[in-house]
């Protein structure tokens, strides 16, 4: 068994989640520390602050050593796939090869209204992920990417300089949709998170992701699974598929 924190970064202030980060840092039973992808707080005053994922990161990767440091997920609605690409390569080589790359299909209308941000069906949203990925695999990877999606197109792409972990930072993916979910995480993932309603929704899901790991040709291991201690969301996340 693994443990892990996870800060909101809701309605407190970069002082206090950068002490928290620091203090379990120190205590090794702390394999890896984690915030979330939104710019709005999920509870309470939506007007509150919510400190913005991809910045924090970096910086919290500079006040630590050794604790690994991931986004809890990271949304593909809101970066263009190659933007995330070079930000991961970036704070992988911040931290000097600890970043958990999290990444889910996105799910806040809010957020995306207030932003005029596109929040495409489901259907789009799960096909737009898929590409994302792989697009985002080919630049952490390879010298040059070129990848003609439906959605996503990349023509003789740089992405330097790379990461330290090789091939790539360990990549989770979020989310609990039997169907597209599972099957990415399955096809890509090296982690899957989730949140669930009980253990009993857990299991079953769990059941499915073995499955589909065990249909392409993979043998499931212990990263498969890591993260997905279940408990009840304080706010619906959304429909999965």
């Amino acid at each position: 068994m693994r443990f892990a924190i996870k800060t909101r970064p809701e309605h407190t202030t970069w002082e206090r989640i950068r002490d928290v980060w620091i203090a379990a840092d120190d205590f090794e039973i702390f394999e890896s520390a984690w915030n979330w992808d939104h710019f709005y707080p999920l509870s309470g005053d939506p007007a509150g602050s919510n400190l913005e994922a991809w910045s924090m990161l970096a910086a919290l990767a500079q006040a630590t050593r050794r604790i690994r440091i991931g986004c809890q997920v990271s949304g593909m609605i809101y970066r263009h796939p190659a933007l995330l690409a070079n930000i991961a390569a970036s704070v992988d080589i911040i931290s000097a090869g600890r970043l958990e790359l999290g990444v889910g299909a996105g799910w806040n209308q809010q957020e995306c209204d207030a932003y005029g941000i596109e929040l495409p069906p489901l259907k789009e949203r799960f096909d737009r992920f898929d590409e994302g990925v792989q697009a985002i695999i080919g630049l952490l990877t390879q010298e040059q990417t070129t990848f003609q999606g439906q959605y996503v197109k990349l023509t003789e792409a740089f992405c330097e300089p790379k990461p330290v972990q090789r091939p790539h930072p360990p990549i989770v993916i979020g989310g609990k949709g039997p169907n597209r979910t599972l099957r990415a995480v399955a096809k890509w993932a090296q982690q899957w998170n989730a949140i669930t309603e009980s253990p009993e929704q857990w299991r079953e899901l769990k059941e499915v992701l073995v499955t589909r790991v065990r249909r392409g040709g993979s043998r499931p291991g212990r990263d498969h699974l890591l993260g997905e201690r279940p408990h009840r969301p304080r706010r619906a996340a959304g429909a999965g598929r």
